[in-house]
């Protein structure tokens, strides 16, 4: 028997079937979904394992974003001196190079020139895990290498850091190596500072005033380019403190292209080099002389009409007077004999402690490293005495002899000297090495030698500048280099309250019309001490005042001439010229 079934219910689909089409869809979406959180995980996974245990020193990483960024250095006025800003890196993982390596080395030479399409042939098939191929690059250069389209190339941002000044203060500031750690100057000195996560980045003050040493630097670069030294060193000391406004070694190199650079011009001449500093040692001879009772009185005179004979050894004057001079005069005109026959009187115990006081027999006071040790005497003989009371015998830093000036014009205490910058009431205590009464005495001499002596070129008008200038021979295998020498100025101002040591050094200075063909500190270094002190008084806070002076009244009466050698004219110093050229 047939049955029919009505065309209505033929044509309705059957419900177990659509069912089982859901349920399949249900099926494979939940398969999908599942595949996709397990591509995710891996995802994440993989990220974790990256940030983990990749290595921060071989290639570009999570970790290397984590290190906390370097504190900037600014100046005592907060002036930016070193920055630390994003800059991005270039690497490369040889092992994930897709494209052809020779075509990709030889587009790498066109593209970063630094290396050979031969170099980067090799190590692109060096099997290293990863190499840098530029670091600090400019985003263009950046642009550049990503068009290249290999995937093994990596561009990652890191910290770098930048001297805003470029080379200004770069022997003081020194820079940082390409892990971010401090290898040079006050970059390694605080390194552990600038890098304390506690710091949070927090700015170090140094005690440079940033005015000043641009100053300095100028005065100083022109005149060893016009007197084509060999080297110049200088700095500006806060007399009170020991801080160091400015220091300045020429020549000079640019800290944010280290590599660059002449690896000769990294040495620092104010703390890493030692100069026999000439007559710049007298003062601190006269000083002690002053202070042991040796030189009682300002009209003591010494034999200076002939050269002095000791043993094998004539110490002459440079200028000779050929008579007998007194204290004043003795400095004024630099005379070595007379100086000599002070020592002698001092002997060996007073001259070795004098130059012990002042720290001369060990490496010099102050935060940077690689400090230079003194040349000090082997043997303290008689003639050792005599020739160190004239800077001859015994070498130190220009460093060493900026404090001890310091010391001999601020009432007679030493200080350290410190690239920090000291707040009001915060600096070291220092220690006595001249009396108060001894310390205006050479106040009083000075400037004597500045008004009516042999750094007459050093005078600005207004400062009150005081100093002596100071002319030794270089050293040479066989003896002393007739031919050159090292030509320096020791000044502080103004004198009748010093505030600053100023310190001018130049090695191997070569005479010019300008100078006259002298090469002697009197014409070379002391006018770069008049320049240096006319740009950078009033910066400094001091006000330029003619009317007034040190007063030596007492003392103008012992001169033989008593006219000063410059134009100016004060209520303290007055009388006619004295003739040019005498000795430094």
């Amino acid at each position: 028997m047939t049955v029919l079934v009505a065309p209505a219910l033929r044509d309705r689909p059957r419900s177990g079937s659509r069912h089982m089409g859901i349920a399949v869809a249900h099926v494979r979406l939940m398969i999908l979904a599942l595949l996709f959180a397990a591509g995710i995980a891996v995802i994440i996974g993989r990220l974790a394992l990256l940030a983990l245990f990749a290595e921060p020193a071989s290639a570009p990483s999570i970790n290397a974003m984590l290190v906390p960024l370097r504190g900037d250095l600014v100046d005592r006025n907060g002036a930016p001196l070193a920055r630390t800003i994003d800059a991005w890196s270039i690497g490369v993982f040889p092992g994930k190079v897709i494209g052809d390596k020779n075509e990709l080395a030889r587009m790498l030479a066109a593209t970063l020139p630094g290396k050979s399409a031969s170099e980067y042939r090799a190590l692109l098939n060096s099997g290293s895990k990863f190499t840098y191929l530029k670091r600090r690059a400019v985003p263009e250069l950046v642009a550049a290498v990503h068009a290249l389209g290999e995937p093994g190339i990596e561009f990652a941002r890191e910290p770098q850091r930048l001297y805003p000044q470029a080379a200004l203060a770069a022997h003081t500031l020194g820079y940082v190596d390409f892990d971010g750690k401090g290898a040079f100057g006050m970059e390694l000195a605080l390194d552990k500072q600038l890098t304390d996560p506690a710091a949070r980045g927090k700015p170090v003050a140094l005690s440079l005033d940033l005015r000043a040493q641009a100053a300095l630097e100028s005065e100083l670069g022109q005149a060893m380019t016009s007197f084509r030294a060999r080297g110049a060193a200088g700095l500006i000391m806060d007399v009170a403190t020991g801080e160091l406004v400015a220091v300045a070694s020429l020549p000079t190199f640019n800290p944010n292209n280290v590599k660059g650079s002449n690896p000769e011009h990294f040495r620092n001449n104010v703390t890493q080099s030692v100069y026999e500093l000439g007559s710049t040692f007298k003062p601190l001879t006269m000083a002690a002389a002053i202070e042991t009772g040796v030189v009682p009185s300002m009209a003591k005179r010494y034999d200076a009409t002939a050269p002095l004979q000791v043993g094998r050894f004539r110490i002459k004057d440079d200028h000779p007077m050929g008579r007998w001079i007194n204290v004043p005069e003795t400095l004024i005109h630099s005379s070595n004999i007379a100086t000599a026959r002070i020592a002698d009187e001092l002997g060996k115990e007073r001259m070795e402690q004098l130059f012990r006081n002042l720290g001369f027999d060990h490496k010099p006071t102050v935060e940077l490293g690689g400090l230079a040790g003194p040349l000090w005497p082997k043997f303290w003989a008689r003639t050792t005495v005599m020739t160190t009371a004239y800077g001859h015998g015994i070498a130190v830093t220009p460093l060493h002899l900026a404090s001890a000036y310091a010391a001999l014009v601020n009432g007679g205490v030493w200080h350290p000297a410190t690239l920090r910058k000291i707040e009001p009431g915060q600096s070291a205590q220092g220690r006595r090495v001249f009396s108060e009464a001894t310390s205006a005495r050479m106040r009083q001499l000075l400037r004597l030698i500045v008004t009516h002596g042999t750094g007459s070129k050093a005078d600005a008008p207004g400062y009150r500048v005081g100093g002596k200038t100071g002319t030794a021979e270089v050293p040479g295998a066989g003896g002393y280099k007739r031919n050159q020498n090292v030509s320096t100025f020791a000044a502080a101002f103004p004198m009748d309250a010093p505030r600053y040591v100023v310190l001018v050094m130049l090695d191997s200075p070569i005479g010019n019309a300008q100078s006259f063909g002298l090469s002697t500190a009197g014409w070379t270094a002391a006018p770069v001490v008049n320049r240096v002190v006319m740009r950078t008084g009033a910066m400094l806070g001091v006000v330029p005042d003619e009317t007034r002076d040190v007063n030596v009244s007492d003392l103008i009466p012992l001169l033989w001439e008593a006219k000063p050698k410059n134009a100016t004219k004060t209520a303290a110093v007055t009388g006619p010229v004295v003739a040019p050229g005498a000795g430094e």
